[in-house]
């Protein structure tokens, strides 16, 4: 035991010490996660550029109108008066959608003939797109169901029995979790965790490679040789450095952002324990197969980059091919994530994370031992070489 915490301590002094770790560990995480939490800052997308083509000129299409102005996500700032000009104002990136009223459309309406209103949106941009989709169809829907309901009025029939005929069924919907879809409680979290996750493991591969690189291997076996002791030792102290990241994320990054749960962070800090050891174990088990620092390193950007994306944060994965399922599940970002969504996100109690922390558990029981018996055999060579 003593002799881990020499190496801990060591390690600790290489960390403060050596660019490649302060920078990766210290310097870059802070200012990572600051600057996707002020990505988000806004927190919703509000008021998206639209444009309105008014061939009807009616009261109803001048109603609707209105209606779609006072939505959240709409706003118009374009009148047009062609295809072409809505086609050109997208190309321009004036607007991200357009309703076009036709012509006679209430006089159509008025006397049971169908009418159709086109919406306009970008597709290139998908979330602007589904926002005015959904503002502009909802008031779109409600505005038709209007006229049928005034017009069944007009001819004699009771309110109550004009609305249950022209609206037999109504559809209420609760939204859990993120009723309000803010963008920087959904996606802020997630990125600041997939941003230490490259950090951890980026850092990770330099651990044992670069005591041969920077020629100090010397003297951490005057240390130990044993390869358990100086894996233990090294792995404590880049787990402490997490544990600071965790208070920053947790007390100064959260907390800023109003992304503030307090009664989550237990079940938090053990899940982002776990996460945080099987991603130092999957670096110090790249360190210990190649002492070639470029390999490792890139080996580790291209395992660690596409984590966000592969995780299912943005697309389900069961909807995903079944090898890009299999890359996923070999992320321990991807199960981090899974019981991150229960803990912090659902605020369920611990008990809901247990799959996704046994999936940890496994990273952590198979590259550690793997390490160690990588390391021993550059150990043993090592000396072998010294003593001939």
């Amino acid at each position: 035991m003593k002799k881990i915490s020499i190496i801990m301590v060591r390690e600790w002094k290489r960390i403060f010490s050596i660019p490649n770790f302060y920078v990766v560990l210290l310097i870059i995480p802070p200012i990572i996660f600051l600057f996707y939490g002020f990505i988000y800052q806004k927190q919703f997308a509000r008021e998206l550029p639209m444009a309105v083509w008014d061939e009807d000129g009616s009261s109803v299409s001048r109603t609707l109108t209105d209606m779609m102005e006072h939505n959240e996500n709409i706003h118009f700032t374009h009148v047009v008066f062609s295809n072409a000009e809505i086609e050109q104002l997208m190309k321009e990136g004036k607007i991200f959608g357009a309703v076009h009223f036709p012509k006679n459309m209430e006089a159509d309406a008025k006397k049971n003939h169908q009418s159709n209103i086109t919406l306009y949106t970008n597709g290139a941009y998908l979330v602007p797109a589904k926002m005015i989709y959904k503002g502009a169809a909802e008031i779109i829907i409600k505005g038709g169901l209007a006229v049928v309901l005034q017009k069944a009025e007009k001819q004699g029939m009771a309110a109550d029995k004009a609305n249950t005929l022209v609206q037999p069924i109504k559809l209420n919907t609760t939204v859990l979790y993120n009723p309000e879809f803010n963008y920087q409680l959904y996606l802020t979290p997630g990125l600041v965790t997939v941003g230490l996750q490259m950090a951890l493991i980026v850092a990770s591969v330099l651990i044992l490679n670069l005591e041969f690189k920077k020629e100090t291997i010397d003297s951490l076996l005057k240390i130990s040789t044993s390869s358990s002791q100086i894996v233990i030792g090294k792995m404590l102290a880049h787990l402490c450095i997490a544990w600071i990241l965790f208070i920053l994320i947790s007390f100064v990054v959260f907390p800023v952002f109003d992304l503030w749960k307090p009664q989550t962070y237990f079940s938090f800090f053990i899940l982002y324990t776990l996460l945080s050891l099987s991603c130092i174990g999957i670096g110090m088990m790249l360190s210990a197969i190649s002492n070639n620092l470029l390999f490792v390193v890139d080996v580790a950007l291209f395992f660690t980059s596409p984590a966000f994306v592969f995780s299912g944060f943005t697309f389900p994965r069961w909807a995903m091919p079944w090898y890009d399922q299999v890359y996923a599940d070999i992320m321990p970002y991807t199960h981090f994530l899974d019981g991150f969504i229960k803990l912090y996100f659902m605020e369920l109690p611990i008990g809901y994370a247990i799959p996704e922390m046994v999936r940890l558990l496994v990273f952590i029981g198979i590259t550690f031992p793997v390490t160690i018996v990588l390391f021993q055999r550059k150990v043993n060579q090592y000396l072998k070489t010294l003593r001939s």
